[in-house]
């Protein structure tokens, strides 16, 4: 959905965040930089110094606990942690089930969503904290009853913090908290790994951080423009007998491929309990 700052006013509704911290706010903040006014969003934040961060950053006065002010919402934004997102429903399912709901917990099934609230009207979505920047990436599931224009609605939500997309199927969403919800602290993992090297070789700590950041940066930046697979711009940068050819040799010695492989799957099995363990 494209509009303009002028007219995002006009195309959203109210919209409620049900929990206040990093996710929600880099919403929040995307949505008022794109021209929505602070006065159509209401917040509920248990934690005084989430409200405090929240009005400092946007003027908004969150609230402790949900309450009649939600009846004014046109879409709820639950961005909680999947342990609470039963208790919060509960308490604010009274004032919000006219909403259409948009769901940024890890690994709840809209199932259980749709029974806590008493509405099918329901969408799932995994961002990543670069949405924090407006680099995110996300993925969005919609329930049948969710109209193609209130899939718009949300499309305007996600866009200011950065790529998304639609899948078919909910069970899809386990892959992608696997691979892009978690992924950020995949790479900062490797910043870490390449950094400690950096300053082991004999580079400043601030020299190590800065040439790993730009590595990663430049080389995601390349694989993003670039009509190749990483597998062939890979091979591209690697001669035979040459330095980056003894890098990725130790690496596949280690096995850090498979090993890594493996971390994801154990990540989409954590997302699958989570559905079991804090679903219904």
């Amino acid at each position: 959905m494209s509009t303009t700052p002028a007219s995002l006013s006009a195309a959203l509704p109210v919209i409620a965040f049900i929990g206040g911290g990093n996710m929600a706010s880099a919403l929040i903040g995307g949505l008022i930089r794109q021209g929505l006014p602070a006065s159509q969003i209401e917040v509920v934040e248990p934690w005084a110094d989430a409200r405090a961060a929240l009005h400092t950053l946007y003027g908004l006065e969150a609230q402790a606990e949900a309450g009649p002010a939600l009846q004014r919402a046109g879409i709820v934004v639950w961005a909680v942690k999947p342990q609470t997102f039963q208790e919060a429903a509960a308490q604010a399912r009274t004032w919000t089930q006219d909403a259409l709901h948009l769901s940024v917990a890890a690994g709840i099934r809209s199932d259980s969503i749709a029974q806590w609230l008493g509405s099918e009207r329901i969408v799932r979505t995994m961002p990543n904290t670069p949405a924090l920047v407006g680099k995110g990436i996300s993925a969005l599931y919609a329930r049948p009853a969710v109209s193609a224009a209130e899939r718009q609605s949300l499309e305007a939500i996600m866009a200011p913090t950065g790529e998304f997309l639609w899948v078919d199927r909910e069970a899809q969403l386990d892959a992608v908290t696997a691979l892009s919800g978690s992924g950020p602290a995949y790479v900062f993992y490797f910043l870490e790994a390449m950094a400690r090297a950096g300053t082991g070789m004999g580079l400043s700590e601030a020299q190590a951080h800065q040439l790993a950041v730009g590595t990663f940066v430049g080389a995601a930046e390349l694989a993003r423009r670039s009509t190749e697979s990483p597998a062939v711009l890979r091979e591209r940068v690697t001669s035979k007998g040459g330095t980056t050819y003894a890098a990725l040799q130790s690496m596949e010695q280690a096995g850090v491929g498979e090993a890594f492989v493996r971390a994801m799957q154990a990540a989409e099995q954590r997302a699958r309990e989570l559905g079991d363990e804090f679903g219904k």
